[in-house]
């Protein structure tokens, strides 16, 4: 009898340990359903809406994208820091609002506006320039003074030829940033005389001025377009803002540029 009886309690240990196991088994299935579902609930709730490229109206209140787009200017040749007048817009707009600045800097040294004509009609820059609350262009530079060489032919006829050749890229260049964005506000960077304090300064001085007039007539043919002049800027102290090479603006000269374009930018 005692074989027995120990037998019979040995199933019923068995048994015993089989329920706890199913309950337990059962407990674990139970949370795992829960926190798949709660997971997926959580996923499709914080899941964010896809981006309108169209429209800048679903865009983030929070964040204010800029697009740059030129010359060496725009990727801030001369600033030892690297930043450049956009990286140093982007600082101070920082500092003036709690908004999150998207910066997308597409400059390249040595550009020319024919150059960037062609740029901008890329799929990748359209595709930018649409999200894009800020267009932000610095061009002309390289056209009109072509590395110097420009200085060696001041030429009245072979200025007015660069001239006009530069106007009907910055044309084309304006025509297609408005048909990617019509509302994002556009600043069109003039350009400063570096070569203000040189024998032929009264010469490049009436060119330059008069290159920055074309320019800022062309530009008031676009809507929400804005001519941000630079001249005056380096006019009096040019050598304080220019870097070592004594044509692109040194850290001084990159922060007088960007203090005045985040003068204008309004919210």
């Amino acid at each position: 009898m005692q074989p027995v009886k120990a037998k019979g309690k040995w199933v019923w240990i068995v048994s015993l340990i089989s329920i706890i196991s199913c309950l337990l088994f059962a407990a674990g299935l139970g949370m795992s359903i829960y926190d798949y579902v709660s997971a997926s609930k959580a996923t499709v709730k914080e899941m964010p809406k896809p981006k309108q490229e169209t429209s800048s109206s679903n865009k983030s209140t929070k964040d204010y994208t800029i697009v740059a787009l030129g010359d060496s200017l725009t990727r801030g040749t001369g600033d030892a820091a690297g930043k450049g007048y956009v990286g140093y817009l982007k600082d101070n707009l920082e500092e003036k609002t709690k908004k999150k600045i998207l910066l997308s800097n597409f400059g390249i040294k040595g550009q020319t506006s024919s150059q960037l004509a062609s740029q901008v009609k890329q799929q990748e820059i359209q595709r930018q320039i649409k999200s894009a609350d800020t267009v932000l262009i610095t061009i002309g530079g390289n056209d009109l003074f072509q590395g110097g060489q420009t200085l060696q032919n001041l030429n009245k006829n072979n200025i007015q030829k660069l001239e006009n050749d530069y106007l009907k890229n910055v044309d084309s260049i304006l025509k297609s940033i408005r048909s990617a964005n019509k509302d994002a506000t556009i600043f069109l960077i003039g350009l400063y005389n570096p070569f203000s304090n040189l024998q032929d300064a009264k010469t490049t001085t009436a060119i330059v001025r008069e290159w920055n007039y074309k320019s800022s007539e062309l530009s008031a043919n676009y809507k929400q377009t804005v001519f941000v002049p630079t001249f005056d800027l380096f006019q009096l102290k040019v050598d304080d803002y220019l870097y070592t090479d004594k044509f692109h603006p040194n850290a001084k000269g990159y922060k007088l540029i960007a203090e005045r374009v985040a003068s204008l930018i309004t919210w």
